[in-house]
């Protein structure tokens, strides 16, 4: 992979302060003295800096970028719309309405977690507060279907995966066939008609589903990645009972791959990216040739980039969004901010949450027209005290 290729598929997938340094660490290089200047790569235009800084925090607590503005959606504990807030928000992501909008959010809570949704009227006020899915256990990365459906992952050793209707109109259904795991990160594979699924654990395996009908997860075939650490091509290999209570689903099949703390991933033109926090690593799976490679190591020596953004992390990391030309990174670095990241490979903070300093960034999604960004800042663990606010911030966003 061309680092040009790499840098314009990345720029739509990378979350986290793993995938922050990252993205900043294969920014274009300055040429060196006697390099094939047909060859080289220009240092990141510093004045590429896309906003210009922060002001002061503002009555939410948000300290913006200068022409943008907060509201509070809704905080842990408060009702919203006639409903309680959930407490630890995590994943989200947001869905057309008519003229309106849906958010839904995650709720990383033992035995109480779910999914909440709030409804925005095409003015932006909300419209209503509803649980599309209850009673469930830490509920905690999630991804948008391409048929507008929300997938929850239950991140416990035998978690499931529920398909919620973003709408309310359906009950959430558990999609067994996807497998009992400690969930962390899905991503939808159009192209290839498969769901990419990574693992939390130590000794975790990368899976993907391929349903029988692309469109309907009930029934499938769940895969898991094997091959040599050693080597770069891989093969699949089918699971033989995704949903044992008895044999982990990463012990059954000979020879699976072996990641170390799988956390989040995303699929763009014909790569799965995903992150590993055990090591520092983010890897590129390309689904055409059957190679999985890394593409950043967070404990090898970082580049020397001129606008680098700072060192790795020994945390993955979890969100991110994206508009045409440039990445918003949700930190996980003890500073609860968003990072956004231009072409060039220049970094700088976006929004900034004052009075959180230990609370970290969840659910980071635009609304469809663009025009407004919705995350939550947690804090508190993942206990029913866990709590969090999640908040909207409009204004002119570039592209």
């Amino acid at each position: 992979m061309s680092r040009t290729f790499v840098r314009s598929r990345a720029l739509a997938v990378l979350s986290g302060s793993l995938w922050r340094s990252a993205f900043t660490a294969t920014a274009p290089r300055a040429a060196r003295p006697g390099a094939d200047s047909a060859a080289s790569e220009a240092v990141p235009d510093q004045s590429a800096a896309p906003y210009g800084g922060l002001r002061a925090p503002d009555g939410n607590g948000l300290a913006l970028a200068e022409g943008f503005t907060s509201r509070v959606i809704g905080r842990s504990g408060q009702r919203v719309g006639g409903v309680a807030w959930h407490a630890a928000p995590d994943g989200g992501a947001c869905f057309p309405d008519g003229e309106g909008w849906i958010y839904v959010s995650n709720s990383a809570v033992p035995l109480l977690g779910g999914v909440s949704a709030v409804r925005f009227e095409p003015d932006g006020t909300i419209g209503g507060v509803c649980r599309i899915l209850s009673g469930t256990d830490l509920n905690g990365a999630g991804a948008a279907t391409p048929w507008q459906t929300w997938l929850s992952g239950e991140k416990t050793s035998h978690g499931r995966v529920f398909e919620c209707d973003p709408y309310g109109q359906r009950a959430a259904m558990p999609r067994l066939a996807m497998g009992q795991f400690r969930h962390a990160g899905l991503a939808c594979d159009p192209d290839q008609a498969v769901v990419y699924l990574t693992e939390d654990e130590p000794d975790g395996c990368f899976y993907r589903f391929r349903p029988d009908v692309w469109g309907d997860l009930t029934t499938g075939t769940l895969e898991v990645m094997a091959g040599s650490p050693d080597c770069e091509s891989v093969t699949w290999k089918r699971v033989p009972n995704p949903v044992a209570m008895f044999e982990p689903v990463r012990e059954q099949v000979a020879g699976a791959r072996r990641f170390n703390g799988g956390e989040g991933c995303h699929y763009s033109a014909g790569f799965c990216y995903f992150t590993t926090r055990g090591d520092d690593r983010m890897w590129a799976y390309d689904a055409a040739g059957d190679r999985v490679t890394v593409l950043y190591d967070g404990r090898a020596e970082p580049y020397g980039v001129a606008g680098r953004a700072g060192g790795p992390s020994g945390d993955t990391g979890r969100d991110t969004v994206v508009r045409p030309g440039d990445a918003y990174i949700a930190e996980d670095e003890g500073v609860a901010q968003i990072t956004v990241i231009s072409p060039g490979g220049v970094a700088e903070p976006f929004v900034r949450v004052a009075g959180h300093e230990s609370s970290w960034i969840t659910g980071p999604a635009f609304s469809p027209d663009g025009r407004r960004l919705y995350f939550s800042s947690r804090w508190g663990g993942t206990g029913p005290a866990a709590g969090g606010v999640t908040y909207e911030v409009a204004g002119p966003f570039r592209g």
